[in-house]
């Protein structure tokens, strides 16, 4: 059916622009003349009541998009949210006027809480441009006051879904990042669900880590729940472990997140909002954090600890969030398995009392479920720890966790450890004296973790563990030839293990 008079019809083109919305138009276009538009920076489509700012590329080829078409890349698409075929049309965009404060906090001044509002809404419209996000987050990075993170926070938990459990108590828990293997929200859950507590736990999809635990759930269960959804599973279960960013919490962050990272951004003022306005979105009212330091950790003293832990607290308090900060040790991953598959492996040999689970992954987790349950009024202050450890101990928290994994949906086909595989082994004797987290998190990476669920690195070794020559370190995984090969080439540059000081570089094949 031709659109009518003056308009285009839109047409999905299968072409990923993440993060930005991109749009084709042919250069014989029936209704606009391409070059009209083409030193625009941005223009507005618009269809049906619904518009969003696009990049505009033009195209010659008509398989792409006909004269009378307008194509819509993947994210345009979804964004827009018109049918295919759906009349359209497109105009000169307005810059946002946001980008004025954005021009003055370039130049050194203060925003207010209304300018950070806008900038924060416009992000979340999909209105900047990545070079607009780089140019905000590298002005808000020079200096941010506290009163600026505060706002922030409460505008980018507002830039989405919120949601309200109508419950005084919602609790959750959060670890800034940083130390691969680190799994415990997927243990600390079902402990909370099975003494009774409600904590509907979001978490995110890896970024630079090689798993997160939405990846790390997604082996055993559906984590893609709509808001509905992760509701009706909370409602039955106490609990869920949902993927956050399928239930539009704090949206904003989510892009600031995809220019923050090739940019190495990470300022503890945009963590603190990042963080605090997803649990506010989220609907928690309580939170444990747990901040790992280690030299390789994100947080690398004890100092910077604590200002972060500062700053936690006073936008918490201000926005009615009660949170307990726990600092813990960040020195080495957690666990043995760095990966989808491998983590998940560990969690449930530590839910399942398994005699050879992780036995720091197994402490870390009751740690902190036991500051999670310490809020629970009902139960005699101090007693959290000791509660934790029953209910992990006598099987509940296993069936726990096998009922949410069954409401949510569990995996059809379980996925298995990547069958190509390398041992890193020691050349000396000795031991095992650093770990470097970040390295070790780049090779698991480089294996194909977490895109391949089996993809990512086994353990063998932890820091004051003795070694003999040709013992075997870690073992890396990977699903395909080129993944395994880089992984392989990084590990034997520099393995990211140090036995009495001198780092590993030897691989063997296996």
């Amino acid at each position: 059916m031709p659109a009518p008079d003056g308009h285009l019809k839109i047409k999905r083109v299968a072409i990923d622009t993440e993060p930005e919305n991109t749009v084709f138009l042919s250069r014989q276009c029936a209704v606009y003349r391409p070059e009209e538009f083409r030193a625009l920076k941005k223009i507005e489509v618009t269809s049906g009541g619904k518009s969003l700012l696009a990049t505009l590329s033009i195209t010659d080829d008509h398989a792409i998009t006909a004269p009378d078409e307008l194509g819509l890349g993947v994210q345009a698409f979804r964004r827009l949210g018109a049918p295919e075929g759906a009349a359209v049309e497109i105009e000169q965009a307005t810059p946002p006027r946001s980008l004025d404060a954005v021009r003055r906090k370039i130049a050194g001044e203060v925003m207010s809480p209304d300018e950070i509002k806008a900038i924060i809404n416009d992000i979340a419209a999909h209105r900047y441009s990545p070079m607009e996000i780089a140019a905000y987050l590298i002005a808000a990075a020079s200096f941010t006051t506290t009163d600026e993170v505060l706002a922030m926070t409460r505008a980018m938990a507002a830039s989405g879904a919120q949601i309200d459990w109508d419950a005084p108590l919602v609790v959750d828990k959060h670890c800034i990042g940083g130390i691969p293997g680190n799994r415990t929200s997927m243990i600390v859950a079902p402990i909370v669900a099975a003494h009774g507590l409600t904590m509907p736990k979001t978490s995110s999809r890896a970024i630079t880590s090689p798993s997160g635990t939405a990846d790390t759930m997604e082996v055993l269960a559906n984590v893609a729940l709509s808001i509905d959804e992760m509701k009706d599973v909370v409602e039955r279960e106490h609990a869920c472990l949902a993927w956050g960013g399928h239930v539009n919490l704090s949206p904003a962050d989510d892009v600031l997140i995809t220019v923050e990272r090739p940019l190495s951004i990470d300022t503890r003022e945009q963590m603190v909002a990042s963080i605090l306005s997803k649990k506010l979105a989220a609907g928690s009212t309580h939170i444990v954090l747990d901040i790992p330091m280690g030299p390789t950790a994100k947080v690398r003293s004890q100092s910077e600890a604590v200002r972060l832990r500062k700053l936690m607290e006073y936008v918490s308090a201000e926005i009615g969030l009660v949170i307990d900060v726990v600092f813990t040790d960040g020195a080495q991953p957690v666990g043995r398995g760095i990966g989808p598959v491998l983590e998940a492996r560990d969690v449930m040999a530590v839910l399942n009392n398994e005699a050879h689970a992780p036995a720091d992954l197994r402490a870390r987790a009751l740690l902190l479920a036991g500051r999670v349950l310490d809020f629970d009024p009902d139960l005699r202050g101090g007693m959290g720890r000791k509660r934790a450890q029953e209910l992990l101990d006598s099987g509940k928290a296993l069936a726990a966790m096998e009922r949410i994994i069954d409401a949510q949906g569990r995996a059809d086909k379980p996925a298995c450890a990547g069958e190509l595989t390398a041992e890193i082994i020691a050349t000396h004797e000795g031991v095992v004296a650093a770990m470097d987290c970040f390295r070790i998190a780049r090779i698991a990476r480089l294996a194909g973790a977490p895109m391949d669920k089996g993809a990512g690195i086994d353990l063998f070794k932890k820091m004051g563990d003795p070694v003999k020559k040709g013992d075997a370190l870690y073992r890396i995984h990977s699903c395909f030839s080129s993944d395994f090969e880089f992984a392989k080439a990084m590990a034997h540059e520099h393995s990211g293990v140090t036995v009495d000081g001198a780092p590993v570089r030897k691989s063997v094949h296996t």
